[in-house]
């Protein structure tokens, strides 16, 4: 789940306590952990963005080693592991050493966590939909870009819901607008959603960058693009506001 342990699902409760061994994320509350058994074996394998992680590799020899000596191995991650979590990765990893992998999903942080500012993110009212989409670029092994195709976003009509964006805020901006996403297209960014370090703004594209510097919101953080966002209630509260600031601007 994406930060508050209450949002675990049961089974998930119920699979920590049979856990022998348990590799850590970065992102999960260490509340989490009081469901898991006091013998289990916990392992805190980090990984966040622009600070020391844990090699990936090394956390699939953990894994393959523990479950063939006999452990019941669980990988614990913040949100869902198949979203943006590498657990697809990992669970290729297992099978092909010849383990059985079963994969409890848990709540989508890119969902939930807009949520917990009464932003529904595919409100038909504003949206046909909504896309997942990560903005830490990636060069694949020809040297060449492989991040989304922001132009092609920027027409499609959906909610964006940004992962891994508030580094690379600019660039993202930049890019929609150049797309044909309009300046004023309401924005929002939460940043620890459902932990008590939860802290939130809402703007228009224009003046993403500067609200994520003016307010000092950092990662973890989702970016949040879209009409939707005009349905959150702190949008409502601030739009007077928000209006008065984009008509100096421009």
């Amino acid at each position: 789940g994406p930060g508050d342990p209450e949002l675990l699902t049961l089974k998930a409760a119920r699979t920590l306590r049979e856990a022998d061994v348990i590799l850590c994320d970065d992102l999960v509350d260490p509340r989490v952990l009081e469901h898991a058994s006091s013998s289990a074996r916990v392992l805190y394998v980090g990984k966040r963005g622009g600070c020391p992680s844990t090699d990936q590799r090394f956390i699939h020899r953990v894994m393959i080693r523990e479950a063939k000596n006999g452990m019941k191995v669980v990988r614990l991650k913040g949100g869902d592991p198949f979203v943006f979590g590498r657990g697809g990765e990992e669970a290729d990893a297992l099978r092909q050493a010849g383990l059985q992998v079963e994969v409890v999903s848990g709540l989508t942080a890119g969902l939930a966590g807009p949520a917990s500012i009464g932003l529904p993110t595919t409100d038909r009212r504003h949206t046909p939909g909504v896309a997942l989409v990560t903005g830490h670029a990636k060069d694949g092994s020809d040297g060449k870009n492989t991040g989304p195709n922001w132009t092609a976003l920027a027409q499609s009509g959906l909610t964006l819901v940004i992962y891994m964006g508030v580094a690379r805020a600019e660039h993202i901006v930049q890019a929609l607008i150049e797309g044909g996403l309009s300046h004023h297209t309401p924005a929002a960014i939460i940043s620890a959603a459902h932990t008590p370090q939860q802290r939130q703004a809402v703007c228009v594209l224009s003046s993403l960058v500067n609200t994520i510097a003016e307010q000092g919101l950092v990662s973890p953080a989702l970016l949040v693009i879209g009409d939707v966002v005009r349905v959150a209630p702190m949008w409502a509260a601030q739009e007077d506001a928000l209006q008065e600031r984009l008509a100096v601007r421009l």
